[in-house]
């Protein structure tokens, strides 16, 4: 009977959680919902009949090669997650970026979705746990450095014109990317050159979960031994795959910005170069907003509002927002069902037992 105790307290325990996770993606969805179908047309001060208009004016040939400029950025973003994970090959990191892409789309704060969903297809491949997750940690660091590194490229790219004022709100978050992407940078950098600092930055984590975990079951894990572990192998990946992670990254936004661009051209927005990349930017930024779907909603009213204080036509800015999403949202929807299913046929090979080579079985 004391085997059987426990069982109530976890489901109680757990329903909640559940619960609050259903609460938080029925909120994020609907506010995504009205961000779009009521927020978009009110900031751009016009009507979706207008909005569509301008997108059945789309040709279909050109909606076809833009489809592929997306997938070229797809591609190059392979780079990076194959230079974190040696052994794996591009067409297996295109199939996990789709899959994980796809899952976190549907779902405010999807990003823990979608690792769930990559680990569970590296796993598949034979991958180790530890491979899996110092991928994780060294592709994160180099997404969020070039995500905050974006407004600073803007900032630039403003100033580069002769009679173009720079907006205070990128002013800010151009400001706090740098300052976060110094620290973030930084804090990595520490924990990797320095065996001490990474110490330090493992007790100061212990030290913050120390409530928690008296709150919970006892537990023997230490941060601090899990940082030192992590720096060895973290240490060991940006040594051999720095070059194609950052290759991938510049790839994947440039690509992106040109694909931005380019629907611009397609529904009529025509504007210095430097004003289309800062709002570019600015839309990119604001996918990390997890209060909806990779900040759906709050990217495309954003980069409506910039594009129409700097004289884009609101209509033909708005369409080509929405365009803009379909491409690097909705259809990756479609696209990771695709990949699920590439993934599904796939030969599949036995991972390692814990604590044996991480090198990868592959087959």
């Amino acid at each position: 009977m004391s085997s059987a105790a426990p069982a109530p307290r976890e489901a109680t325990a757990t329903r909640p959680s559940r619960g609050r996770q259903t609460l938080n993606a029925v909120i994020g969805l609907g506010l995504a919902a009205a961000l779009l179908v009521w927020g978009l047309p009110y900031f751009a001060k016009t009507s979706w009949s207008d909005i569509w208009a301008v997108l059945r004016g789309i040709p279909p040939g050109t909606a076809v090669s833009l489809l592929g400029l997306m997938v070229v950025g797809l591609w190059f973003y392979t780079f990076t997650f194959t230079g974190s994970l040696p052994g794996l090959r591009h067409w297996q990191a295109l199939v996990v970026n789709v899959c994980g892409s796809s899952v976190g789309n549907l779902l405010p704060g999807g990003g823990a979705l979608g690792l769930a969903a990559t680990y569970t297809i590296l796993r598949s491949w034979g991958f180790t746990r530890r491979a899996i997750s110092t991928s994780a940690i060294v592709t994160g660091v180099w997404n969020v450095l070039s995500r905050v590194a974006l407004p600073v490229v803007a900032i630039i790219a403003l100033r580069s014109g002769v009679e173009e004022d720079v907006p205070r709100a990128l002013q800010d978050a151009a400001v706090a990317g740098a300052v976060t992407g110094v620290a973030v940078l930084g804090i990595f950098i520490a924990a990797l050159v320095s065996e001490p600092a990474a110490q330090r930055v493992g007790r100061a984590i212990d030290r913050v979960l120390a409530p928690l975990r008296r709150r919970r079951a006892p537990s023997t894990m230490s941060v601090e031994a899990l940082t030192l572990d992590m720096r060895a192998r973290s240490l060991a990946i940006v040594r051999t795959g720095w070059l194609p992670m950052t290759f991938g990254m510049l790839g994947f936004f440039g690509v992106y910005y040109i694909l931005f661009w380019f629907v611009m051209d397609a529904v009529g927005v025509e504007m210095y170069h430097g004003q289309l990349f800062a709002a570019y930017a600015i839309g990119r930024l604001l996918t990390a907003v997890g209060i909806t779907p990779g900040g759906l909603g709050i990217t495309e009213n954003a980069t409506v509002i910039a594009l129409a204080a700097w004289g884009a036509d609101p209509v033909a800015a708005a369409a080509g927002a929405v365009l803009f999403t379909v491409y690097t949202h909705l259809l990756e929807v479609p696209l990771g069902g695709l990949g699920w299913l590439v993934w599904t046929l796939s030969p599949k090979t036995e991972p390692p037992a814990d604590g044996e080579d991480d090198l990868p079985g592959l087959s």
